[in-house]
């Protein structure tokens, strides 16, 4: 292809018109109107449809006859075969070496004028009106943008932008009564299988309390409005009535549950919402719970004191340019904040990370570079190393994350969007208590105060009783060995049947679909289902998502585990090994792991 794009030129490239393509041969001068097609006979010297160019190279006149060649033999395949699906493949199957020098695309086909345009100017243009607007660069990576770029290409020549008026009215209206129009694919998935309504609120820069309502179903979740809730954020009746008017918008045999936060407000707002619509229920955000779950965790004596002292650490190394790059070359340039869903689990992802990189920071603070710096000298500078070189804070980190962890895992599963995890609350919140336990060797006095804490939080906010009957219609532990329905879980599951359906009727046909699902009987029991039990969520779609990265459960031992990146590895995870600049190795004088909690216990 280069020999030919060297071999002709345009005559006029700016006045190239599709219909009457004129090309120059660059080799003898004579211009050629018609196409490509002449051009490519004349330099291939055929005698055929042109007269034959009599200073071409050998090479030149070579490579055009043998795609010419190619060409006929093309047509051949598509004249000798009948069938219309063969002839695609094969005409596809059999493409000449031109084809490697153009770009394929679905539908068009790449013209040359469009292969000799400068695409420069065009795109200094986008970007200068992206600098001067101060759009984020981001925009050109939107399927948005690329699907305009590509409908001003196909328009061509000629196209007037749209004006102030259309961008403000006219397109505006039509965008609006489209996403009604999609709108209703969703809302006749709330009227099939019910949806939730959720509330989630926020504080803007000036401390206005806004609340955004939306609507999750299995479809996904719409957005519905956004309101300044300041002047009622503290009302539960006003709360009550704003539900209310949500709940009759979207309808009432519609809604299944209203998911809020756990706040005083919404708990006394949701159960005025239940005594009035007698079918829906009220449950509180299962992230806030268990956030608050860490809040309260947090101050206790031990982790108020080590989360102090991390705060310290890390401000003070992030506030100071030349010690945050000493700590990134002591650290192989691993940061020391971990943001996470929410403030206090960031707390303690952000001590876990500061335990992994133990090693590299007791380097770093005992290092000729650090020792010789005017910061090493300073008040600060020596509480922060005074901290770093203290085996008790280290400890104290690895009480902490025993203690904590398996809720965090806990909050990442249920603040993830990667599967409904309704089914899986009740479940994972009795595993995270044994794995507590488990951490703390079973010795009560060891965990007590934070089993103690997630029991009142449990027991009065997040558990309810749809949370029960989704863990007793979960197939991934209903058909567990070790499931029994004692019970808690059998009240719960028939205060939820009772409450959704009134009618005996009804009730009846729901009992006996579950001695069927209990039994494994009919489509339970099929090979498929079977099969099936631990791979598939359940609901009317068995939703799934298994990428890599997402989180999932995984049966392990009868073991539930969410994995999610590097949140699950082992606290006592092997680290390497980082030499002083006294030869000494730095990380091995720490206290054995049984000694390590009652260091924590003495000083709480």
């Amino acid at each position: 292809m280069e020999p030919f794009v060297r071999a002709i030129e345009l005559t006029d490239p700016e006045a190239v018109d599709n219909t009457r393509l004129k090309l120059v041969c660059n080799y003898c001068g004579k211009t050629l109107s018609g196409g490509v097609s002449r051009m490519k006979h004349h330099l291939a010297r055929t005698h055929q449809n042109a007269k034959p160019c009599e200073k071409v190279p050998e090479d030149v006149t070579n490579m055009f006859l043998k795609i010419l060649g190619e060409l006929k033999q093309r047509k051949c395949i598509e004249q000798d075969d009948v069938d219309c699906f063969n002839e695609v493949e094969n005409v596809i199957s059999k493409r000449g070496s031109m084809d490697q020098y153009v770009s394929k695309t679905k539908a068009k086909q790449v013209t040359l004028p469009s292969m000799l345009k400068d695409r420069i100017k065009p795109c200094v243009d986008i970007c200068r009106m992206i600098y001067a607007e101060a759009l984020p660069f981001s925009l050109v990576k939107s399927s948005w943008f690329h699907t305009a770029v590509q409908s001003i290409g196909e328009y061509g020549k000629g196209l007037k932008p749209p004006s102030y008026h259309e961008v403000r009215v006219t397109f505006l209206k039509k965008e609006v009564d489209n996403v009604h129009s999609t709108l209703d694919k969703y809302k006749r998935e709330w009227k099939k299988i019910g949806c939730s309504l959720m509330s989630d609120g926020w504080q803007d820069g000036c401390g206005h309390s806004i609340t955004n309502f939306l609507v999750n179903s299995p479809k996904g979740t719409v957005f519905l409005k956004s309101l300044d809730t300041s002047s009622i954020i503290k009302n539960g009746v006003a709360l009550f009535e704003l539900l209310d008017n949500f709940v009759e918008e979207i309808g009432e045999e519609n809604v299944i549950q209203v998911v809020t936060d756990s706040a005083s407000a919404f708990v006394l707002a949701g159960e005025l919402l239940m005594d009035k619509r007698k079918k829906l229920i009220w449950s509180p955000c299962a992230a806030h719970c268990i956030d608050l779950m860490l809040k309260d965790i947090g101050r206790l004596p031990v982790h108020h004191d080590t989360i102090t002292k991390a705060k310290t650490l890390t401000v003070y190394i992030y506030r100071h340019t030349w010690v945050l790059n000493l700590m990134r070359k002591h650290t192989k340039n691993h940061n020391l904040a971990r943001p996470a869903v929410t403030r206090f689990a960031t707390a303690y992802l952000t001590l876990k990370s500061i335990l992994t990189q133990r090693n590299g920071l007791r380097a770093m603070f005992t290092s000729s570079a650090w020792c010789n710096s005017s910061y090493a000298r300073t008040r600060n500078g020596l509480d922060v190393q005074q901290i770093v070189l203290d085996a008790k804070f280290w400890n104290a980190i690895r009480y902490c994350l025993k203690g904590v962890l398996p809720l965090v895992k806990v909050l990442r599963l249920v603040n993830g969007d990667a599967k409904p995890a309704m089914g899986y609350i009740y479940e994972a919140m009795d595993r995270a208590k044994e794995q507590i336990e488990k951490n703390f060797n079973k010795v009560k006095r060891r965990y007590a105060a934070i089993w103690k804490i997630v029991d009142e939080r449990w027991a009065l906010q997040l558990h309810r009783p749809l949370h029960v009957a989704a863990y007793f219609l979960n197939p991934r532990f209903h058909y567990d060995a070790s499931f029994e329905a004692d019970e808690e879980v059998r009240l719960g599951l028939y205060t939820v049947i009772e409450r959704m359906y009134p009618g005996i009727q009804a009730r009846l046909k729901l009992d006996a679909q579950m001695d069927k699902f209990h039994n494994a009987v009919g489509v339970f029991g099929i090979d498929m289902a079977v099969i099936t039990r631990e791979k598939k969520q359940p609901g009317p779609r068995n939703l799934q998502n298994d990428r890599k990265g997402k989180r999932k459960f995984v049966g392990e031992e009868n073991e539930v585990e969410i994995i999610d990146d590097d949140v699950d590895e082992e606290i006592e995870e092997e680290e390497e090994e980082y030499i002083g600049d006294d030869g000494v190795v730095l990380g091995d004088d720490l206290e054995d792991d049984d000694d390590l909690y009652d260091i924590a216990v003495r000083e709480e």
